[in-house]
């Protein structure tokens, strides 16, 4: 089971090549068990400009596990938020840290192309997905 960040569904949408596109094509191959949540979801989703598209996107999220966001995930989300200011990490994106939140409440790795994750990873116990790795290699989890 592996929560797919907005950042590797864009690259996977725009046909891009990259190791993060590859690991999740890989992953629908072996018919791995995919996650998003509401914000990933709602994220990919504004980011669809024409119609025809936005209603196959939306069609295509509803084979992938849907992961609920509890008012503890917010709750999570605002901890590591502070807890990484207190070390002098300033997260970009807020919504980074409630995608970390919902990932860490259910024990499953995160796949993404995003910096933001790392010192969520290195801190608040964040699994990720090293793409140096098969999607099978126990190596390929970097975090807790």
């Amino acid at each position: 089971m592996t929560l797919v960040d907005t950042t590797v569904w864009i690259d996977f949408f725009k046909g891009h090549d990259t190791p993060h596109v590859r690991h999740l094509e890989s992953l629908i191959g072996a018919d791995e068990d995919i996650c998003i949540c509401g914000v990933i979801l709602t994220e990919v989703l504004q980011g669809v400009r024409e119609d025809k598209d936005y209603d196959a996107v939306s069609t295509r999220f509803d084979a992938f596990l849907y992961l609920p966001m509890s008012q503890k995930t917010f709750r999570k989300s605002a901890e590591m938020y502070r807890l990484l200011r207190k070390k002098g990490v300033t997260i970009r994106n807020s919504v980074d840290c409630m995608i970390a939140a919902v990932a860490i409440e259910h024990d499953i790795p995160l796949l993404h192309n995003d910096r933001d994750f790392f010192p969520m990873a290195k801190h608040c116990g964040l699994k990720v997905i090293d793409t140096d790795n098969p999607p099978t290699s126990k190596s390929s989890l970097r975090g807790k």
